[in-house]
């Protein structure tokens, strides 16, 4: 946890992953002083090139015939590329060099970047795709120009290519790669818990990361249960922009994008909607009803629950006031075996806690409903 002051408790009773390597520790200090628990599982490690001899070897080819073009695709990436420059002796050189191009850039981090290095950004794609951006120059024109192309870790995304066919020059820039995983375990162990229930949130902040995440979930087979999970309300899938939601949407995971694509604005998103009264809940005869992965928000009250008693309160949450058997609950229990009693223990104790008596029913010989303001027409 971080020693600074609390913002606020909007976050209390969350577990949420983060499955980012750069700048994890400030976007979880950010989410601890809301209230959360923090699991790290980036899924892919950002390797810089500082030392790269292929990208020393462009930036002289730059210097030495400067660019009338200039494309930034990520933030990292075109800090990365001037940390190198600097490093090797060669900023002094590259930096007038590059104050005569045109500078495009792919979003609003690259822009940032663009600036901070002390340049001005000519134009930037509201889109933040490479395809908006190519597609922005080809409609300048680009033969003939000599273009320097700084490419996101992933490196494919087609503009080399796409600028090549249309008679341009292209120097490529490459200055970090995607990496495995610094704990491939870690992220088995963020899907599995995702999957089971255990998170209330999963965070992004590249598409390799949410590509590699996603693809994580589906070798350990638990896929389709986080669907389940996002398709009820109870995990929220959120990313920093929507080049980061693309994975998260091909896989059917519809996720909560920030507006403004940058950490900041996916904190305060993500608080937004559990501190804001958007997370998944039903209006019940006891004040509003939201699952928590650690318990409930009833009322307003965080109420701290067992595993077993956030299982048994979620199946009856899914029933949206229908009844649960007792059969199905029991499922919810750990080596109940064929004990009915044990069910009723289970649920005696969630009542307990919530110290809401009336809000679970016992429906006679039939099973358990939630007592909501309009219940759903029960199941059969």
């Amino acid at each position: 946890m971080t020693d600074r002051p609390a913002l606020s408790s909007a976050l209390a009773g969350c577990t949420i992953v983060i499955a980012v390597d750069r700048r994890s520790g400030e976007l979880a200090a950010a989410l601890e002083r809301h209230g959360a628990v923090v699991r790290h599982a980036p899924a892919l490690t950002i390797v810089p090139h500082i030392d790269d001899e292929a990208l020393i070897e462009s930036t002289r080819e730059l210097i030495a015939a400067p660019p009338d073009i200039v494309v930034v695709t990520t933030g990292v990436g075109f800090r990365g590329w001037m940390e190198a420059a600097d490093e090797a002796g060669l900023l002094d050189d590259l930096q007038p060099a590059l104050a005569g191009a045109q500078i495009v850039a792919r979003g609003p981090k690259a822009r940032g970047a663009i600036q901070q290095a002390g340049f001005a950004a000519d134009w930037v794609a509201e889109s933040e795709t490479s395809i908006e951006l190519g597609e922005f120059l080809l409609a300048e024109g680009v033969s003939r120009r000599r273009i320097a192309v700084q490419h996101h870790g992933s490196g494919a995304d087609g503009l080399d290519e796409l600028f090549e066919s249309n008679g341009a020059e292209v120097v490529s820039l490459t200055v970090y790669r995607w990496g495995p995983p610094p704990d491939a375990e870690a992220v088995g162990r963020s899907v599995l818990a995702t999957g089971a229930g255990e998170i209330d949130a999963v965070l992004f902040t590249s598409a390799p990361g949410a590509q590699e995440w996603v693809a994580a979930a589906e070798r350990d087979g638990v896929l389709d249960d986080i669907r389940d999970q996002v398709a009820s309300g109870r995990v929220l899938m959120a990313a920093v922009g929507p080049i980061t939601a693309g994975p998260l949407r091909n896989a059917f995971l519809d996720p909560l994008i920030a507006e403004r694509g940058r950490l900041g604005s996916l904190v305060r998103a993500v608080v937004t909607h559990f501190g804001g009264g958007r997370a998944a809940g039903l209006d019940t005869a006891a004040g509003r009803l939201e699952l928590r992965s650690t318990g409930a928000v009833l009322d307003g009250r965080l109420i701290t629950l067992s595993r077993t008693g956030v299982d048994i309160l979620a199946a009856l949450f899914d029933a949206r006031g229908g009844v649960v058997s007792r059969t199905k609950l029991q499922a919810a229990l750990p080596r109940s075996g064929e004990n009915t009693h044990a069910v009723e223990m289970a649920v005696a104790r969630v009542r307990e806690a919530l110290a809401a008596p009336d809000l679970i029913k016992t429906v006679v010989k039939r099973g358990y409903r939630l007592n909501i303001v309009e219940p759903a027409q029960e199941r059969r």
